[in-house]
């Protein structure tokens, strides 16, 4: 665990925690209900070459989790909310924004760097989340493709009250029926290494 990792977390935690009182007041978005919220998985597809990179140089994101039950959706608290919004906004500013310039065979996906592409903003906040102890089974990392026809990685985060989207682009955390995307695949719930394609949603919704 590196020196950033450990104080983004750090106060990752502290902030939500001390934002939870506010949090408890405000509440979640009132839109976010089920099923409408829901991601449909369809078919099994390749996982994106990087990913399979990723999981070579960090095995213990990808492991299928021995434990079978207790796979149901994260209850989303106002507190969990918080924790989420935090954890989004300090990785996207923790990170500085560097495109890739080498295309799909220079990728390298990178938690926690100095300086990175989606990948590495998607791959950061599912490590941190999952050091704050949410289940892996719940964070998803997801391909999708922008109005602007550019392919980009999310992550998509599966609670009670539906699918929710952390994004490198925004600071918000949005349902994922209301992002703006193609959806294109993502991963499995129990499984990080098993892909499946998406429902697309109308980049017009």
């Amino acid at each position: 665990m590196n020196k950033l990792f450990r104080v983004i977390t750090s106060v990752a935690m502290l902030v939500a925690f001390q934002q939870s009182a506010f949090a408890n007041i405000i509440g979640m978005p009132r839109n976010l209900t089920l099923p409408s919220e829901r991601i449909a998985f369809q078919t099994p597809t390749l996982a994106p070459l990087a990913f399979v990179k990723f999981c070579m140089r960090y095995p213990e994101e990808c492991r299928k989790p021995r434990v079978a039950f207790r796979r149901g959706p994260v209850k989303l608290t106002a507190e969990r909310y918080a924790m989420l919004t935090n954890v989004n906004r300090m990785v996207n500013v923790a990170i500085r924004p560097q495109p890739n310039l080498r295309g799909v065979a220079g990728e390298e996906w990178i938690i926690n760097p100095a300086k990175g592409d989606c990948n590495d903003y998607a791959v950061s906040k599912r490590a941190q989340l999952r050091a704050l102890g949410w289940p892996a089974h719940s964070l998803l990392l997801s391909e999708v493709v922008t109005s602007w026809g550019e392919h980009h990685l999310v992550l998509v985060v599966r609670t009670n009250k539906g699918d929710l989207v952390l994004d490198s682009l925004t600071g918000a955390i949005r349902p994922w029926s209301q992002s703006r995307y193609q959806w294109v695949r993502a991963q499995l719930p129990g499984n990080p290494m098993s892909w499946r394609t998406l429902t697309s949603r109308s980049m017009d919704v």
